[in-house]
């Protein structure tokens, strides 16, 4: 069975998203800490990010350093980077900009402009 991140990728769930290349997807969490909060997935549909070829393994980290690189000239803040891998069996990285208002474990609730909005201002070609 596919993961909704597999299903993400495929376009058979809508998302926000933000870049893409030949072997990663980057979209915006529904459940974001801060504006910005950003998923890096391997388009390789592995539980753990361990189990990745060496390929996957560094094309992923290859697309978290140049989005946070990014998010930081973008938004002007720091980008915190994180390996929970509990939530969806699909390797992720979690980016999430932060300034000094940034609280863990906070949830923000924002609407589908905002998401929108947060997205097209993070976009990379």
């Amino acid at each position: 069975m596919s993961s909704v991140f597999s299903k993400i990728i495929k376009g058979e769930i809508p998302c926000y998203k933000i870049y893409e290349d030949e072997k990663t997807f980057a979209f915006l969490d529904i459940a974001p800490e801060t504006k910005g909060h950003t998923l890096v997935v391997p388009k390789t549909e592995v539980d753990k990010i361990y189990d990745l070829s060496d390929e996957d393994y560094a094309a992923v980290w290859t697309t978290v350093k140049k989005l946070a690189k990014h998010y930081e000239e973008v938004l002007g803040t720091r980008t915190l980077i994180k390996v929970i891998g509990t939530d969806v069996p699909h390797a992720h990285v979690h980016l999430t900009p932060h300034d000094e208002t940034w609280e863990y474990g906070r949830e923000l609730h924002l609407s589908d402009s905002e998401m929108a909005e947060i997205a097209e201002q993070l976009k990379m070609a």
